[in-house]
């Protein structure tokens, strides 16, 4: 099965600059209610996928041990590139197989794909693939198992 088929075009993903400030990225994640957000160049190149706990873990690191309290303010030159964690989403090409993106999705809600240049074309969601192995699934039970509505 061709991937192309569960792909989520780019232009209907929400993604981030990897020049956007702190702020911005957090907002735009709330905005959306994602839980994780790929991170692109403005040429249009995957870097990687930023979570909520690349946010939260930055923002504990950079809260002084005498300041209790950091403000946006304060976070407005840090950009996403900054927290981004080389570990996590990587990429796939659109040519990877089905039981592959599975493998990921295990450990991923959604998986990246890239062209052979490495530019962000979309997203497979982890819903999709779950589906796709459940009507599998189901094709391969024997027709008196079925049930017949």
């Amino acid at each position: 099965m061709n991937i192309a088929y569960f792909l989520l075009p780019k232009n209907r993903v929400a993604y981030l600059y990897d020049d956007c400030t702190f702020r911005q990225g957090l907002e735009k994640m709330r905005h959306h209610g994602y839980t994780a957000i790929p991170v692109i160049t403005r040429d249009g190149q995957y870097v990687g996928t930023v979570s909520e706990g690349d946010f939260l873990w930055q923002l504990l690191n950079e809260v002084p041990a005498e300041r209790q309290v950091c403000s946006m303010k304060d976070l407005e030159q840090l950009r996403v590139r900054d927290i981004l964690q080389d570990h996590h989403y990587p990429p796939v090409r659109i040519t990877v197989s089905m039981e592959e993106l599975l493998n990921s999705a295990m450990q991923q809600n959604f998986i990246p794909v890239v062209d052979d240049l490495g530019n962000f074309t979309g997203i497979v969601t982890r819903k999709d693939i779950i589906h796709y192995f459940a009507q599998q699934k189901s094709a391969e039970k024997p027709l008196a198992l079925r049930k017949i509505v």
